[in-house]
């Protein structure tokens, strides 16, 4: 975490506030305005999330209606167009006892098809209870049921990115 905040502020600084000492190299400053995103396929919904620059934390963006695998893609890619997303990450939705079953298969041919449509790299995240997890945060939160419907899914995503965040070793 520390090496993360040091070079954040060398950012900052090299962006006018503080003359810097030293300058983060290439890949420190890509990876500090590049950001992630994330997606919560499911079958009537997609909720998509984004990091911000830093990579520390995640928020939801919005929710896709599905339509088509081709109008899905789009709709994405249009949502993430205005950001500097350097990869997508996808919730895989497993039983239990750590299995794919017939929905991680759905999303794994989404996200195949995203990648082909899209030319933005997916990787996968254990999704297992994110979506019970969030509604229980919205409910808990005090809000109406219609409301958490809209916001379920963006949610969802946003947790899924959060715990790859989580996940990711310091750097």
């Amino acid at each position: 975490m520390l090496p993360a905040l040091l070079a954040s502020l060398l950012w900052f600084a090299s962006e006018g506030a503080v003359a810097p000492i030293s300058s983060p190299g290439p890949r420190a400053l890509h990876r500090m305005r590049s950001r992630l995103a994330a997606l919560d396929v499911g079958d009537k919904r997609i909720g998509v999330a984004v990091s911000e620059g830093l990579r520390l934390t995640a928020q939801p963006l919005g929710t896709v209606e599905r339509r088509s695998l081709a109008a899905d893609c789009a709709a994405i890619d249009t949502m993430l167009a205005s950001y500097e997303i350097e990869k997508v990450i996808a919730g895989l939705p497993l039983n239990l006892r750590g299995e794919e079953g017939e929905q991680a298969d759905r999303v794994r041919h989404f996200c195949a098809r995203f990648e082909k449509e899209t030319g933005r790299q997916v990787e996968f995240q254990d999704e297992r209870l994110t979506t019970a997890q969030g509604d229980r945060m919205l409910i808990e939160s005090g809000m109406r049921r219609k409301r958490r419907r809209e916001v379920r899914d963006r949610v969802a995503a946003a947790l899924i990115l959060q715990s790859w965040l989580d996940a990711q070793p310091a750097s």
